[in-house]
């Protein structure tokens, strides 16, 4: 498919330079931003399935890392939600100023921990975000600003996730905006049985396509 945009640049942020992959299919109608979960980095395989999926619906992506090498190997940078916001807020900031894809309507796409952040840098930006969606997410560690939320948000999670599965559903509950949880039924954190990723990716690009206009 022919693309706008297609490479791996370095997005400043407070300091530092975090390298990041935007990938923006020609007549694209809409872009998503992601946020991976601890540990992990731009070069998920999760996350890169998902994105590839996004891509074949005509929306543009951002996979990027949240934290430089340096900053990774201390464990407990992979928690600071505030700091991850905040580079998750600035690279949306780095997207909105580039004259190629900066008129296109912004999503975010979290994960575990990330997905705390994608909920918290939702209610941070100016203009709001599009729409957002949670996969196995943390939505606990942004309890304190759920009820000012207005992007239409989607939380899937497996059903055999069942800590986490509790914990989307109490989020959910308290969201104001729309919303909708889905659940991957018998699927654990990682999504790993058979179709359960492809459908994570199906109805996270259904929830996209329906709202980045």
């Amino acid at each position: 498919m022919a693309t706008l945009t297609d490479g791996v640049f370095s997005i400043p942020t407070d300091g530092v330079a975090l390298e990041g992959e935007l990938v923006v299919p020609a007549g694209a109608s809409g872009l998503v931003a992601f946020a991976h979960g601890s540990g992990s980095s731009r070069h998920s395989p999760r996350n890169n399935a998902v994105a590839a999926s996004l891509r074949d619906r005509g929306l543009g992506t951002l996979l990027f890392d949240l934290l430089t090498e340096a900053e990774d190997r201390d464990r407990a940078n992979r928690f600071d939600v505030t700091l991850l916001t905040d580079r998750l807020v600035a690279a949306t900031a780095w997207l909105r100023d580039r004259a190629d894809v900066g008129g296109l309507p912004v999503g975010y796409f979290g994960s575990s921990t990330g997905a705390a952040a994608a909920i918290r840098a939702a209610v941070r930006v100016e203009p709001g975000v599009g729409a957002l969606v949670s996969r196995g997410g943390r939505v606990d560690m942004a309890e304190s600003v759920l009820g000012e939320v207005e992007a239409p948000t989607l939380f899937v999670v497996g059903g055999d996730d069942a800590d986490v599965l509790a914990l989307n559903r109490e989020a959910h509950a308290q969201l104001r905006c729309e919303a909708a949880l889905h659940v991957v039924e018998g699927a654990g954190h990682l999504f790993a049985g058979p179709g359960e990723l492809e459908e994570v990716a199906a109805v996270a690009g259904e929830w996209f396509v329906d709202h980045l206009r």
